[in-house]
């Protein structure tokens, strides 16, 4: 799993004027047109399973839909998502967790393990902190009946 840029500077740039909170460092939105990272990514030959933009709800709220829709359990390791230090400190001092503020420019891909450098590379070339951030750790088991359990089966838990 693949983000193309660091996270949450839009939505914090946003809050910042529209609050006018005065942060010692001003935080520039992250707005970016995503056509030519993307279209490089898919000309690449990469075979590129799902791509996200994280506008609304940032990244959490993209990897929970993207997890349900799919039926995937998704690992992420916080440690390497990138987060500029003004964002990280905005977001202690507002009570914000960053991965769930909103981002105008950035995407999540997610690319077979073995292209994720190439991926990687690619999206390097137009913001520095694309990065690998997480994998597909499995796919989650469902369970359908044909029809619903009788509580004489001792099968039917509310």
């Amino acid at each position: 799993m693949i983000l193309s840029g660091d996270i949450g500077r839009h939505g914090i740039a946003v809050m910042a004027i529209r609050e006018a909170l005065g942060f010692e460092t001003a935080i520039t939105s992250d707005c970016a047109a995503l056509v030519t990272p993307v279209r490089e990514l898919l000309l690449s030959g990469i075979d590129v399973h799902c791509l996200r933009d994280l506008t609304r709800g940032g990244l959490a709220t993209a990897l929970i839909e993207i997890a349900e829709a799919g039926n995937v359990i998704i690992r992420i390791e916080d440690s390497i998502i990138p987060v500029s230090r003004p964002v990280r400190g905005a977001c202690e001092i507002l009570g914000l967790d960053p991965l769930y503020v909103a981002n105008e420019g950035r995407f999540v891909a997610f690319v077979p393990p073995d292209a994720a450098g190439w991926a990687v590379a690619i999206l390097q070339r137009h913001d520095k902190d694309a990065a690998v951030i997480g994998y597909v750790a499995a796919r989650r088991a469902v369970a359908r009946f044909s029809s619903r359990p009788s509580a004489a089966t001792g099968a039917w838990i509310c």
